[in-house]
């Protein structure tokens, strides 16, 4: 062997010891104790709360990487997280500089009473220094962020776990997003985002139909400045009962605006508001039967209501929906109303239904309030309604309770306050 090869070897023999020995000696510097602490009481400060982990490791290929196992945020609820891991960009390493190119977070479980609670805490932190007002530092974002198996838990509902990923450019702002739900209500659904400037194009699949449409903010993002975000989406095919847990089925099909400005106090989704104008192709109303409620003249529970055409349109600011416009029919039967759903799931409106006269002797309609929960509806009439229905009765047996309701409840509505 000629003698400059065993000079080669040699020396990468060399090198490679050397490696090896600064990464067993960094192995060992990041595992000690007191770098942990170090670790821990930097992490502490720069979320606001005491954050625990319970060991460092290091990956040297393909680009070093440091990686943070078992951690424990301690807000209320508490918050854990399998690994952390974040790498370096090569070229920038090489260059002399300290930057990310990836963060990847496995198995996160957090919560937004937990993520509230954080949100306090800095802002207590925040007013205890420089007479309230918090210094921050540039956002230093990693280009490529990875989720996997991460668990959201909202306030009120089953929780989601899903996997995403997502690209940053330059300033910060995401080109790419993708998201796939593995767990909770939109199980399946698949989300991807792609950026034009400040727009992104929106393409979902979920429950056998689609979503696509755009997303716009006003402005490039900067520190202490609101935001104000605006879109329109088109939805197209996607079956009710995978939504509303089978209380209403049926195929949806809608347009959509949303506003959503940031700065607001509060969750975030809490400002959101959209207006969409939908149409539900065979749907099927669960919990309730409209077709008996006129029939008897009172309360319902329970059953069914079948509908061939079901339109109206809904608007929601944060959890609280409204339903306005509602017009419904099937046969023989016709509805129209207002609804609207509170935070808690309560439902409360009015609706006017009708049947034929085949039916129930005359075509006429019927008003019922809408009471109970999502999972429990109830419709009954309304008190002038009712007296209106008992005295069409006692004069036209049958025949004249449905005309009495109705009559009654014009008289009452005529004389607020004395029925």
């Amino acid at each position: 062997m000629k003698k400059w090869a065993k000079s080669l070897i040699q020396v990468g023999a060399a090198m490679g010891l050397l490696l090896g020995l600064g990464w067993i000696a960094a192995q060992g510097w990041l595992g000690s104790a007191d770098f942990k602490r170090r670790v821990e009481g930097q992490a502490s400060m720069v979320v606001g709360v005491p954050v625990r982990l319970d060991r460092i490791a290091l990956d040297v290929w393909p680009v070093p990487a440091v990686a943070l196992l078992a951690l424990r945020i301690e807000t209320q609820p508490v918050a854990t997280i399998e690994r952390v891991e974040v790498r370096a960009d090569l070229r920038a390493l090489l260059a002399g500089r300290m930057e990310l190119s990836s963060l990847r977070v496995v198995r996160a479980d957090v919560s937004q009473a937990g993520l509230n609670h954080l949100l306090a805490q800095r802002g207590k932190n925040a007013a205890t220094k420089d007479g309230g007002v918090a210094s921050t530092g540039p956002a230093t974002l990693p280009g490529h962020v990875l989720l996997e198996n991460l668990t959201w838990r909202p306030l009120t509902g089953a929780p989601t776990t899903l996997d995403g990923e997502a690209r940053f450019g330059p300033e910060h702002l995401p080109d790419t997003v993708s998201l796939t739900v593995l767990a909770g209500q939109f199980q399946g659904a698949k989300l991807h985002l792609a950026r034009r400037q400040l727009a992104w194009a929106v393409d979902a699949d979920y429950a056998g139909g689609s979503v696509k449409g755009d997303l716009a903010l006003d402005r490039v993002p900067a520190p202490g400045v609101a935001l104000s975000l605006r879109g329109a989406l088109k939805t197209e095919g996607v079956e009710l009962g995978v939504l509303s847990r089978q209380r209403l089925t049926g195929h949806l099909s809608a347009d959509t605006t949303l506003s959503l400005r940031t700065g607001q106090p509060g969750p975030l989704l809490d400002a959101l508001q959209t207006q969409s104008r939908f149409t539900v192709r065979d749907a099927v109303v669960h919990g309730v039967d409209l077709a008996r409620a006129v029939k008897t003249g009172g309360l319902s529970r329970g059953g069914e209501t079948r509908l061939d055409t079901l339109a109206g349109q809904v608007d929601t600011r944060g959890r609280s929906v409204n339903f306005r416009q509602l017009v419904a029919s099937s046969g023989v039967l016709n509805a129209s109303g207002q609804v609207a759903l509170s935070p808690s799931l309560a439902l409360s409106g009015r609706v006017q239904v009708s049947l034929g006269a085949a039916v129930i002797g005359q075509a006429v309609g019927v008003p019922l309030v809408l009471g109970g929960t999502l999972d429990a509806p109830e419709l009954t009439l309304t008190r002038s309604a009712i007296l209106g229905a008992a005295l069409g009765t006692m004069v036209m047996p049958g025949v004249g309770t449905g005309a009495g309701a109705s009559l009654g409840d014009k008289i009452g509505n005529k004389l607020q306050g004395l029925l």
